[in-house]
């Protein structure tokens, strides 16, 4: 059973750094053709899951891809050992208030999992 959990989120004053993490269970990522991602939805309405930005990637290779929104101030990476994935989050705005998930979409087998989201809220 897959499972995707999420923490690290929390209130942060703009400019400020926070790490969100992503805890794998249920499969190896570094063995899987998974890819990665960590996708946010902002707080302005509810919107369906299809609505959510996504906002970085990593394969099991190491390739990583951002959104243009958060290029040069956010890095994903990941801990084989740990089987975590992790998004460092820099000079925050707060534009970047949102919801952010983790989620991991299978390359073969087409399916994707996602998390439960943590809250992540930028201050002016």
């Amino acid at each position: 059973q897959v499972q995707l959990v999420e923490s690290g989120g929390g209130l942060v004053q703009a400019g400020g750094p926070l790490r969100l993490s992503c805890e794998v269970s249920g499969f190896i990522f570094s063995n899987m053709y998974m890819i990665m991602r960590w996708y946010r939805q902002g707080p302005e309405k509810e919107r369906p899951e299809k609505e959510r930005e996504m906002v970085a990637g990593i394969t099991r290779t190491g390739s990583t891809n951002y959104a243009d929104s958060v290029k040069g101030r956010f890095t994903i990476s990941s801990d084989s050992l740990k089987n975590t994935v992790y998004l460092q989050m820099n000079s925050l705005r707060p534009e970047d208030t949102a919801v952010y998930y983790c989620n991991a979409y299978g390359m073969i087998s087409k399916r994707d999992y996602w998390g439960q989201g943590t809250q992540v809220t930028v201050s002016s």
